[in-house]
């Protein structure tokens, strides 16, 4: 079998921070260190680091006042840090910097007073953390092309969009396209909202996909990145995609028939999964792995200034 190994893969600079924030903050102020949600989507992730003393809650009620607590990756409401403040809780805010990046834009058009469009999807963490930095009713939830063209507003001549960092690129374009198509005036971002790492992930998973008879995707189900590659495969020409949350979920008989194999990860996987699999698989079958790298990321963000060495 031919196995091909996207590149860039894996670990992005964002969920990297984020990690780095919740492990230091440990070896700071002791055990335990609270994190409101998942730092990031990855379930191993957050058993290992339960194991050093992180408790992981939905809420900050569930927090005591007089331990530190961290704010997720996917950045949260405006709510919660002043709730924080109000209690002089220590808390660290591992929010992404290009998530960091949409709010700015977002508070930017509602103080120029445009109508806001958010395209993302419901329920997840970093589209209600996006909305929470306004007024109820300031932004308003675009998830389809269908919902952008049967979109309402008060004034088609003021308006603004901003993405979820996470998106599909494809399916990205063909909303923007429908919303400038509609408002021909609307602001959109200086440079685009969905991030470099998802943008490189799915740039490599098109370059490999249409060699493929299945394509592997490392990611959790609640990791829109990781879901959105499997989507981009299927598309790109991949005979069959699936996403898989480690080698414990691989089935063999899926492999039977398969020449060539592609094998990528979502940006809150960890790299160690990768080679448990690859092990795993060599062990049963004789492979030639090919890497196939079409970005260099070498992106690092700062870590906040209390936890700096």
């Amino acid at each position: 079998m031919k196995i091909i190994l996207a590149a860039p893969r894996g670990f992005c600079a964002g969920v990297d921070r984020a990690i780095q924030i919740v492990e230091r903050a440990i070896n700071k102020y002791g055990a335990p260190v609270y994190v409101r949600h998942e730092i990031v989507h990855n379930r191993h992730v957050v058993e290992r680091l339960k194991k050093l003393g992180a408790i992981f809650v939905d809420e900050l009620s569930q927090c005591p006042d007089d331990r530190p607590v961290v704010f997720s990756a996917h950045g949260v409401p405006k709510s919660v840090p002043s709730e924080a403040i109000s209690r002089k809780m220590i808390y660290l805010d591992a929010t992404c910097p290009l998530v960091s990046k949409v709010h700015v834009e977002a508070e930017r058009h509602f103080a120029a007073g445009r109508q806001i469009i958010l395209i993302g999807h419901a329920g997840h963490p970093e589209v209600v953390g996006t909305m929470g930095q306004l007024p109820q009713g300031a932004v308003v939830l675009v998830e389809t092309e269908k919902d952008a063209r049967s979109l309402v507003v008060e004034n088609e001549d003021n308006m603004a969009f901003v993405t979820q960092t996470t998106l599909s690129v494809d399916d990205t374009k063909g909303i923007v396209d429908t919303l400038k198509q509609r408002f021909t005036n609307i602001v959109e971002p200086h440079k685009e909202d969905i991030c470099y790492a998802t943008t490189n992930r799915q740039a490599a998973v098109k370059a490999m996909a249409g060699q493929c008879d299945l394509v592997l995707v490392i990611g959790a189900t609640s990791s829109s990145n990781s879901m959105r590659l499997v989507e981009v495969a299927r598309k790109s020409g991949a005979k069959a995609a699936k996403l898989i949350e480690s080698k414990k979920d691989l089935d063999w008989a899926e492999l039977e028939g398969v020449e060539v194999l592609g094998l990528t990860a979502g940006a809150s996987a960890p790299e160690d999964l990768m080679q448990d699999l690859l092990h795993a698989i060599t062990k049963r079958i004789k492979v030639e792995v090919v890497p196939l790298e079409t970005a260099k990321e070498n992106i690092s963000f700062k870590l906040p200034q209390v936890l700096q060495a």
